[in-house]
């Protein structure tokens, strides 16, 4: 059993956090959960929820490339989830994944993006990845201190770079090495 299958305490829950992979049985749930994000915030710059079937797609483009797809399981429903994706399509990228992480807007504050953020490292630490990046598309939101939380530097800020809900928005760029960084060169 990975280590981010078993029962997971977090500041704030009574009951344990179960970190695991996806399945297809959670994209209704993560389904609902992103379009609350999309329609409401500015967490995405998607603007129309995209439904279950079509995230079921991309939680396949993911799998494709050796990457996690996982949900934060709370009394037997979803909570939030998280995935990484390549950073870029360029080969020069290859080491560089991003992050993302979304929790139910009524669950938030109680230390699930922080479990499942760090359940995603530990996995990305696992694989050929270098570097993490995390592009913020809400400044004034939770997601940054988050970042800071497991490790994750400001590198940068994009300047109204997305128009969503009547008003230009910045976008965060934050990094953090994984494993060995860029102290040593890839595997071969």
């Amino acid at each position: 059993m990975h280590t981010a299958d078993m029962p997971t305490a977090a500041p704030g829950l009574d009951t344990p956090l179960v970190v695991r992979d996806a399945t297809p049985a959670d994209f209704p749930a993560i389904a609902a959960i992103y379009a609350h994000h999309v329609l409401h915030s500015t967490a995405s710059f998607e603007e129309t929820p995209p439904d279950a079937a079509e995230l079921l797609t991309r939680h396949a483009a993911v799998l494709d490339h050796g990457l996690p797809w996982i949900v934060a399981e709370l009394d037997g429903r979803v909570a939030g989830y998280s995935y990484a994706t390549p950073y870029r399509p360029r080969a020069a990228y290859r080491h560089t994944i991003e992050d993302s992480i979304y929790v139910d807007t009524t669950l938030r504050a109680r230390g699930i993006g922080r479990t499942l953020l760090r359940a995603l490292i530990e996995r990305c630490e696992s694989g050929p990845w270098r570097q993490m990046v995390a592009v913020i598309a809400d400044p004034q939101g939770g997601s940054p201190a988050l970042h800071r939380s497991v490790g994750f530097e400001l590198v940068g800020t994009l300047r109204a770079v997305g128009f969503k809900h009547g008003q230009w928005r910045d976008t965060l760029l934050m990094q953090r090495m994984l494993g060995a960084g860029s102290t040593t060169l890839p595997d071969a």
